[in-house]
Formats: structure tokens, C-alpha cells, sequence
């Protein structure tokens, strides 16, 4: 359940406050098989829409697909060309985009957004370990075309309301409705691999460190 605090309130508010999500619509996520990209995906279904995941590995879209139920998900790491694949997975643009990686990811999704359709700016794990700025399209232009908003949002402004959502998350769950994975490393001294690791991808769901037996 450790899940459902920080993860699960970043998805929560993030897909529900600042995409405002309607049934019918594209949700695409990026870091999808992460401990948040996997929850924003399962709400986008709750809330009537097509969830199309992207992850780095094939086990991860098989892990989306099959058992949290997303329509579509692709590995970007094999995936030579994002945009053609994005078109291919979602034919009818992309309404909400829930952005956890940036970079080459987001370039390609940005061609494809739909009028008024709803950037979330989570994280941009791509560029955090970059020796310098990559040079990408300038897309801000097809936000004026597309009448779009982008927005970035820090878990944090939300916490007043912490306890609606961990009510609607904990109910969600209660109902079937939601799943999650936690994985385990032992010992403090392993936290930072465990972070580096994180941050590589390696881990599906939430990445947790384990003190001490409980």
C-alpha cells in the first residue's frame, strides 16, 4: 500500500485535476510500467478513456496490457520509429498526454495531440542525466494550433486533499478496479543502486527499500 501515498496521489491529481480526463478519450503514458505511470493508466480506464502505455521492456507492455488492463503499450527501446508507432496505437490523436520521461518521447507525441488536448509535465526522467541540453523540434508552436494546455505540477500543491483521494484510490482498489506492484531491495546500503536503478528503468510498479523486518 506504500503505493498509494506519493505515487498514488502524483496520479491521481495529476491525470484527474490537471487533465481532466472524459470518456472516449486517448490517455497516452510514458514511463507506463512505473509505480506512477502504471496507476494513471488504470484511472484513465476507470474513467471511460483508451490507455495506451509506453515502456522500456517487452515484459513491462505485457505486464500493462495483460494484467492492468491497457489497450495498447509498445517498447521504446525497440521501437525505431516513436511517431509512426504512436500513430498506429493511437488512431485518433492523443487528448491527454501524461508525460513521466520527455525528450525524443515527448517530441513524437506532441504531433499528435488533438485540439484542447491536456499535458501533464510529471517528471522528464530522459534528461536528468544529461552531460548537456539536447537540441529537440520546437513544439510550442502546435500548442497554439492544437489550443492545448501543458502543465507541470509538483505532488505537493495537492496535499490538502490527500485524504479524498487516498478514500477514491483505496475504494478503487477495494472494488478490483486497481492493481500494483512493489518490488523489494534489502538493506539501506543498497538504496542508491536501487534509486540508480530506478531511474534506468529496471524496476515495474513501485521501487522500495527494506530496512528492517517488520
Amino acid at each position: 500500500m506504500e503505493m498509494f501515498h506519493t505515487s498514488g496521489m502524483t496520479a491521481y491529481f495529476g491525470l484527474l485535476d490537471i487533465c481532466h480526463p472524459q470518456p472516449g478519450e486517448t490517455v497516452l503514458v510514458s514511463c507506463a510500467a512505473g509505480a506512477v505511470g502504471s496507476l494513471v493508466g488504470q484511472i484513465a480506464k476507470i474513467k471511460g478513456c483508451l490507455a495506451v502505455g509506453i515502456a522500456g521492456s517487452d515484459q513491462k507492455v505485457d505486464f500493462l496490457i495483460k494484467e492492468l488492463g491497457f489497450d495498447a503499450a509498445f517498447n521504446y527501446k525497440t521501437t525505431p520509429d516513436y511517431y509512426a508507432r504512436l500513430q498506429e496505437l493511437c488512431p485518433k490523436g492523443i487528448d491527454v498526454y501524461f508525460d513521466n520521461v520527455g525528450g525524443a518521447i515527448t517530441d513524437a507525441a506532441m504531433r499528435l495531440i488533438n485540439v484542447r488536448a491536456r499535458i501533464a509535465i510529471c517528471g522528464q526522467i530522459s534528461q536528468y542525466n544529461l552531460a548537456k541540453p539536447e537540441m529537440g523540434p520546437r513544439w510550442l508552436p502546435q500548442l497554439i494550433v492544437k489550443q492545448a494546455k501543458v502543465e507541470g505540477f509538483l505532488v505537493f500543491q495537492f496535499a490538502d486533499r490527500y485524504a479524498e483521494g487516498l478514500r477514491q484510490m483505496t475504494h478503487w482498489l477495494e472494488e478490483g478496479k486497481l492493481k500494483y506492484r512493489e518490488e523489494f531491495t534489502e538493506g539501506i546500503e543498497s538504496a542508491p543502486q536501487a534509486f540508480i536503478g530506478m531511474l534506468s528503468g529496471k524496476n515495474t510498479g513501485k521501487q522500495l527499500v527494506r530496512v528492517a523486518a517488520s
